[in-house]
């Protein structure tokens, strides 16, 4: 059955096909590789539009394929070796279009009411890959996110093996994402495409998004656009979040576990009509168990209580080519740790007990707006902009560290052609602003950092060949000066479903080393800053350049569809501020006096074994290695080696609404180099590497219908654990206490239960 095309039959007479056909050849060698477009709609029989979008387009028996836009529209590169389009959406009817015209206009999709129908619909993989983009993107959907308590951005990340997350010390508990073998202050974090997790909140701001909101997560390895800063220089990482005009009318998860964490997450959309909805979301997590299973008088996980409320607004008309969101979120967030006695009432402040409080309220008001021309629909201008003030009090033991960041953020996009779609542009102006309160013990810290840049990238499509996107942005910074930022992507298609890509970029950041390294307060170490001539704590800003090579290579084996791909990236930093751990009894914070180089290698490969059972693998290599004072070392607490498997099964009987859903992950670090604790006495030293050790995690998933279903999982099963996390727990007030040195978990088997309800 053919899908019904607005305004033009399906069927054409032989002539005119013929005559379509030519002029598709003739463009093909006018203008180089073309796209097929359309848009794709529901067909109810009422006369009525609804865009539908996230609906699944694949070229018939390829492994090629897009999705359709919020606002409908699809682009997918045209191959002569293809001739017919396989479109498909949960709940309706799958269609097979002829593509004999570049534009295929409106494509209405008709609902499958067929209770009993089987549909079988080519699968897309919740970890996608694509052979056309010409960045580097990862791109892991909500499916991905289901196959693990995911309770959080810092948890969306145990089943995908692009990123590495690390607990940053044995009393925080917070998780910190790394990425080819950097940690993630080197990252830029964004949502939907604003930033999001920098300066005051680089810690901790990753537990600030809940899972249940995050709609898609894209991250781009090396140096990426310069339409979103100057400051990337290991990667990016952008999540979408859901949309209430496309999302459930209410949704609704809970969640507990055996170290007394429990969580709540809900949402609920009030559609006004087909063009406005709004959405109201609610997170809420509390720990309250005093849990030390280690017996080192420490929690092994904080105390903690949480608060997230965002309200978020959708316009969208397609017909005039308009699109907005408006988003409020609050958030209060309070975590307590240290000594399983202490007692904040009485003991704050004291020698009486070590304890540490950590209270954050947040405000998040964020808006984006989106114009495409109704005669051009290659020809839009985007205007975002955001506001943000992040209020902290804290203190561990006898160290304080408050801070105030207030934020905005705004930028303006302008995109186009030249010529032709083949030649495409994006061109703009950006504007930051953040102003600085910190109090570091007795020490008032206040600053504002500003700057205004100006961007320009351009994109040359030639999908069966070469392809390239060629970024420059020029800024003006109060701290920084004034500097030109570069980016070069490059993709090459070298046979059938085949690309090799390369890429060349520049960043430059400026480091809060207060706010990114706030568990170093959980110590006896001095802090100790070794003055430079910088603008910033007095040191110098950090200058970097990223390079990299991939290749992904897509074919079938024994019928069964298999990727192997390869990413090696180099880092080169021109200036870096250092954090060195090598003295037990202080950290020192100064600047690079010679070389320091990252070297990146990772080897994937997935493979679906048997229908609906895919297996992934995946190998890392890490060489990152930095002159200290003291010398040259490898860095500490990474891993040179590590291995990463996932397995996961959906039955069969999933086209029937009831199912089942079944996730293995393994994990293995090899040996880690420890900081140097020669200088302590002997009962408070450690060896100079740590072991390699393994953690394996799983999870059952009962679908019971298309509207609950119920999950029971388990995380470090085999019981890995750090025997002493903490150096100096018995003297926490002494001189050799030490929380920061933590290279395995300390939390040991967790189990889980859940359920999600959608209406």
């Amino acid at each position: 059955m053919y899908a019904e095309l607005a305004g033009s039959s399906i069927k054409y007479p032989n002539m005119k096909s013929k005559f379509v056909l030519i002029l598709l050849f003739l463009s093909s060698i006018i203008y180089g590789q073309i796209e097929i477009k359309g848009t794709i709609l529901e067909y109810d029989g009422t006369g009525k539009e609804k865009v539908l979008p996230d609906v699944n387009i694949i070229w018939l028996n390829s492994s090629v394929g897009t999705t359709s836009n919020e606002l409908g529209e699809f682009s997918i590169p045209f191959n002569k070796d293809y001739k017919k389009l396989v479109i498909s959406y949960v709940g309706y009817k799958s269609d097979t279009i002829t593509v004999n015209r570049p534009n295929l206009g409106k494509i209405r999709l008709q609902p499958d009411i067929e209770l009993e129908e089987v549909v079988v619909r080519k699968k897309l993989n919740p970890i996608q890959k694509s052979l056309f983009n010409v960045q580097n993107v990862v791109t892991v959907d909500s499916r991905e996110m289901l196959k693990a308590a995911c309770c959080n951005l810092s948890e969306s990340f145990e089943t995908n093996p692009a990123v590495d997350v690390n607990i940053s010390d044995a009393v925080t508990g917070a998780k910190q994402i790394q990425m080819l073998g950097l940690n993630s202050p080197y990252l830029l974090f964004t949502q939907e495409n604003m930033p999001s997790i920098r300066g005051a909140s680089q810690i901790y701001g990753l537990s600030f998004i809940p899972g249940s909101w995050i709609e898609s997560i894209q991250i781009t390895k090396g140096a990426g656009s310069v339409l979103n800063g100057f400051e990337s220089i290991s990667g990016q990482i952008n999540s979408e979040l859901v949309k209430p005009l496309m999302d459930q009318k209410v949704f609704l998860n809970m969640y507990g576990n055996n170290y007394e964490r429990y969580e709540l997450n809900t949402r609920y959309n009030k559609v006004f009509s087909d063009k406005l909805a709004t959405g109201i979301y609610l997170h809420a997590n509390l720990r309250d168990g005093i849990i030390d299973r280690n017996e080192d008088n420490f929690l092994d996980t904080p105390l903690a209580k949480q608060i997230n409320f965002m309200n978020r607004w959708q316009f969208l008309d397609s017909e005039k080519g308009w699109v907005s969101f408006l988003n409020t979120q609050f958030l209060l967030d309070e975590k307590q740790t240290g000594e399983k006695d202490f007692d904040p009432k009485t003991d704050k402040f004291t020698n009486n007990a070590w304890g540490s409080e950590v209270k954050t309220t947040r405000l998040d008001i964020s808006a984006k707006l989106g114009y495409v021309f109704p005669e051009l629909p290659f020809q839009s201008f985007g205007y975002q902009t955001a506001f943000s003030t992040h209020d902290q009090d804290s203190y561990y033991g006898y160290n304080t560290y408050n801070i105030e960041h207030t934020s905005y953020y705004s930028n303006a996009i302008f995109n186009s052609i030249i010529g032709s779609t083949q030649h495409k542009f994006k061109t703009g102006l950006s504007f930051n602003y953040d102003h600085f309160n910190e109090r570091i013990n007795n020490m008032d810290m206040d600053r504002v950092d500003n700057s205004v840049g100006a961007f320009f990238e351009y994109t040359y499509d030639n999908l069966e060949k070469l392809s390239f996107v060629a970024g420059l942005r020029i800024d003006n910074h109060n701290r920084l000066g004034s500097f030109i930022t570069p980016r070069l992507h490059l993709r090459y298609s070298l046979w059938n479903k085949a690309s090799l890509r390369l890429s060349l970029g520049r960043g430059k950041r400026a480091a809060n080393i207060f706010a990114e390294n706030q568990q170093l307060f959980a110590s006896s170490r001095a802090l100790n800053i070794i003055n430079g001539n910088g603008k910033l704590y007095t040191l110098n800003p950090e200058i970097a350049w990223n390079s990299g090579i991939g290749f992904i290579q897509k074919l079938y084996l024994w019928n069964r569809s298999l990727d192997i791909s390869f990413d090696y990236y180099r880092t080169v930093f021109t200036d870096q501020v250092i954090i060195d751990w090598e003295s037990p009894q202080e950290i020192a914070f100064y600047n690079l006096d010679g070389k320091s180089i990252s070297n990146s290698l990772q080897v994937d490969l997935n493979y679906e074994i048997i229908q609906n059972m895919d297996l992934r693998l995946t190998y890392k290599n890490y060489d990152v290695r930095l002159d200290y004072l003291s010398g040259t070392l490898q860095k500490p607490l990474q891993p040179e080696h590590r291995f990463f498997g996932n397995l996961s099964y959906e039955t069969l009987e999933k086209y029937r609404k009831r199912h089942w859903r079944m996730d293995f992950t393994y994990h293995w670090q090899g040996e880690q180099r420890l900081p140097n604790t020669n200088t302590n006495p002997s009962m408070y030293q450690l060896s100079e590497t740590a072991r390699p050790y393994s953690i394996i995690n799983a999870q059952l998933t009962r679908v019971l219908n298309e509207r609950f279903e119920i999950y029971l999982g388990g995380e470090n099963i085999t019981n890995t654990t750090q025997k002493k996390p903490i150096i100096g727990s018995d003297d926490p007030f002494g001189p050799y206490f030490d929380s920061t040195i933590l290279f395995a978990p300390v939390l040991g088997e967790i189990y889980y239960l859940g359920f999600r309800y959608k209406l």
